[in-house]
């Protein structure tokens, strides 16, 4: 009897909590909700057209927190490591730091439906954050994906000859 007694006190605030979340919500409240939620999804068209420019300006792009020389998060600091590993070409590279503008920082995630930073664009189109780079670069297609669009350094003649020497031995 107790045992039963001692579950069912346990378990009323639930149940009441649970019931008032169910009641209706006044029309006047859920106009606000939806406005409050929708105005936040909508990107401005000057925004947009900088995003839009600043994407295209260049192979790569990259979103993120910082600088390449001064990056201000971990995930930020971890995809340039591994643009640099790849060997991606300066001159086809620009980073935008979202700290110093709130609007591309909020604006950058709802351009491309992502809700982290750092983001990373290859010829215009929305690759993935930080987590997404580093696969990528586990599997292989982002030296693939890089290779293919061109914006590598080119490697010395030697360095060339002595990774394909490298990879006659391994086989």
């Amino acid at each position: 009897m107790f045992a039963r007694t001692a579950f069912a006190r346990a378990f009323r605030p639930l149940a009441t909590s649970a019931s008032a979340a169910l009641r209706p919500i006044p029309q006047q409240t859920a106009n606000q909700i939806f406005l409050s939620l929708t105005a936040r999804r909508l990107l401005s068209q000057e925004t947009r057209k900088a995003i839009d420019q600043a994407v295209n300006s260049t192979p790569v792009v990259l979103f993120m927190k910082g600088t390449p020389e001064m990056p201000q998060c971990g995930f930020s600091r971890a995809t340039i490591q591994v643009l640099s590993m790849h060997g991606v070409d300066p001159e086809k590279f620009a980073a935008y730091n979202v700290l110093e503008d709130p609007e591309l920082r909020q604006g950058i995630k709802e351009y491309s439906d992502w809700p982290t930073i750092p983001q990373l664009y290859v010829d215009g189109e929305f690759i993935g954050g930080c987590d997404i780079v580093i696969s990528m670069h586990q599997s292989g297609e982002l030296a693939t994906l890089l290779k293919e669009k061109g914006v590598l350094l080119e490697q010395p003649k030697e360095q060339q000859e002595a990774a394909a020497v490298e990879g006659e031995k391994k086989e």
